[in-house]
């Protein structure tokens, strides 16, 4: 069905706005399908499902309810909906006709040996579960059960209001629902934290409420289980959940997920950096190249006008794992810069020197599609078809970029394959504003470095020692330290003039990374000492050109120096930061 949606919505394509082709395509476009991607269907309409809510222990005055609210959605959505408490519905042939089972709010032992039996060949046939509430408080001897719901139930508190935090805002089931959800239900205590094995769509704030015992607090997640899927809530304890348009389209959404009718990745998600998390403090980490720019509302970005990027300064990255959530509302246009150095102002530059990883479900020429390498490379048609879930809906990247191998994800499937001919290795990351009536929104950027330790700015708000300061200025020294872009220090008008950071104690040094100002330094060394007596210099510059310096380092120091001998303008010598990378 995706498939012909997109199919339809190719006839109506609008002009797609014109970019400039990369400076040199060294390798040939390529717009055959991947050799190395498995076969992959479209995910078939969803038809049928059964609900279950027998119980052997505590009964729920809320199961009517709920039965009746899935009954409401499988009108709505075109599904129909068979309700039992009849364990001996849980045979083989009778499960064949169900895309999904929904647990609701089951307590104790439901089942027998046999019927057990039928469920799990039902799941490794490719079927769906969805749990609700008390189906965590079910089948304890049952440890198969227990691996799909996710985690048992412990105890609880008495129902009262808490903040529910979303944490994947592109799964069907929570990305319509805000950052911060506050509502009143019974709010389950596990006896594991489920996190690891399973992917988290949302947790409690614990401070908001009382009785929480776990800290890390999942209370909503999905994950593929035994050849099917499952998809499971904490929520659902009160009759007012079921009248509550915010939970049951978080419920049809985990039933979409479980019966495999929408694209979800529930992979679990461990490891990730937050690079944009939602919040103004982490936006203010980024800088925007080019016209236009991003509002921010709820903990996305909105497009403003364009052809901007909004890249991120702090460091460039190497062999990672990129993660982006995006939504175009109708035929849009976006896309993900990845392996690009500073651009200084010019948001074509990461066009010539890095890679778009294009998001466009319109445009005629295949390798300028969603999931392209933008000119490059088209990506797996029927994969991404499969995957893809149509404009006005969430999706999610994964783009791993290993050396010059970039492999791309769409909701958890792997659609792209490509090696570069370009320096992509080490670059810097940012997400595009195509142009005014090319909307594009964006959610969550986190970002994993595989095989390798995560450098730490080890002169994130250490003592400063400068040799002078603007003269009726606030420029000071420590401004350079103090993660805030938008603070700096700035010397007199005079050569030389240096900044010196101490870092506290002998640390390992991977990287010094200047940004600086509009007054730069032409000529400068960056030195190191353990003891700010003994210097051995490190880095020469001699014919500086502004921007972001990111200088790779060795060896160990307590101190970092940077001795400036030549100004590059008539002012003096300016940086927004000085970053040590090390650990």
């Amino acid at each position: 069905m995706i498939a012909l949606v997109l199919s339809a919505l190719s006839l109506l394509a609008l002009p797609h706005t014109p970019q400039a082709a990369p400076a040199s395509a060294a390798t040939p476009l390529s717009t055959a399908p991947l050799s190395a991607a498995a076969p992959v269907s479209a995910a078939a309409p969803l038809s049928k499902v059964l609900v279950f809510s027998r119980t052997a222990g505590f009964r729920h005055s809320s199961i009517p309810a709920g039965i009746a609210a899935v009954q409401r959605l499988g009108t709505a959505n075109g599904f129909t909906v068979t309700a039992t408490e009849d364990a001996g519905a849980f045979t083989t042939a009778n499960l064949a006709q169900y895309q999904a089972v929904i647990w609701l709010s089951t307590t104790g032992d439901v089942l027998n040996a046999a019927q057990q039996t039928a469920f799990e060949s039902y799941i490794a046939a490719g079927g769906g579960y969805v749990g609700v509430h008390a189906a965590a408080d079910t089948e304890y001897d049952w440890p198969w059960y227990g691996g799909l719901v996710g985690a048992y139930f412990a105890s609880h508190p008495a129902t009262q209001q808490a903040t529910v935090e979303v944490e994947d805002r592109s799964s069907v089931s929570t990305a319509h629902l805000p950052q911060r959800w506050t509502r009143t239900d019974e709010w389950y205590n596990y006896r594991a934290n489920p996190r690891s094995p399973v992917k988290v769509l949302a947790s409690l704030d614990e401070s908001s409420y009382s009785g929480g015992s776990m800290g890390d607090h999942p209370i909503t997640w999905c994950q593929n289980y035994g050849g099917g899927r499952a998809w499971y809530t904490g929520l659902g304890h009160t009759e007012e959940s079921y009248a509550d348009p915010n939970f049951t389209t978080m419920l049809l959404g985990g039933i979409q997920t479980a019966s495999g009718a929408r694209p979800a990745d529930c992979r679990p998600e461990n490891g990730y950096t937050p690079l944009f998390d939602g919040t103004q403090a982490s936006l203010d980490r980024w800088r925007q190249a080019g016209p236009g720019g991003f509002t921010l509302a709820d903990g996305t970005l909105t497009s403003v006008g364009g052809m901007g990027l909004l890249w991120y300064p702090v460091t460039p990255f190497s062999d990672y794992s990129l993660k982006v959530d995006w939504m175009m509302p109708g035929d849009d246009n976006g896309g993900v810069f990845i392996g690009f150095p500073d651009p200084q102002g010019d948001p074509w530059k990461p066009v010539d020197t890095g890679h778009e990883i294009q998001i466009d479900a319109t445009d005629g020429d295949p390798s300028r599609t969603t999931g392209s390498v933008y000119s490059f490379q088209a990506p797996d048609t029927a994969a991404r078809a499969a995957a893809l879930n149509p404009p006005g809906t969430w999706n999610s990247y994964e783009i791993a970029v290993h050396g010059r191998h970039v492999e791309i994800y769409l909701n958890g499937v792997k659609i792209n394959d490509y090696t570069s001919t370009r320096d992509i290795a080490l670059g810097h990351i940012g997400v595009q504003n195509d142009g005014t009536g090319m909307d594009i929104n964006y959610r969550d950027i986190r970002i994993k470095q595989d095989g390798t330790t995560p450098a730490t700015d080890l002169a994130r708000g250490r003592p400063v020692s400068v040799s002078s300061v603007e003269p009726g200025s606030a420029h000071v020294g420590a401004n350079a330290v103090d993660g805030d872009p938008a603070t700096r220090w700035s010397s007199a008008y005079s050569d030389p003039q240096s900044i010196t950071v101490d870092l506290g104690s002998v640390r390992t040094l991977q990287r010094v990374r200047l940004n600086w100002e509009t007054a730069y330094g032409r000529a400068y060394t960056v030195q190191t000492s353990p003891d700010n007596q003994t210097w051995r210099t490190v880095n020469t510059t001699t014919a500086g050109d502004g921007g972001i310096d990111d200088i790779a380092v060795s060896g160990t120091a307590r101190y970092v120096r940077v001795q400036g001998t030549a100004r590059a303008t008539q002012w003096g010598y300016s940086l927004w930061d000085l970053a040590v990378l090390g650990s």
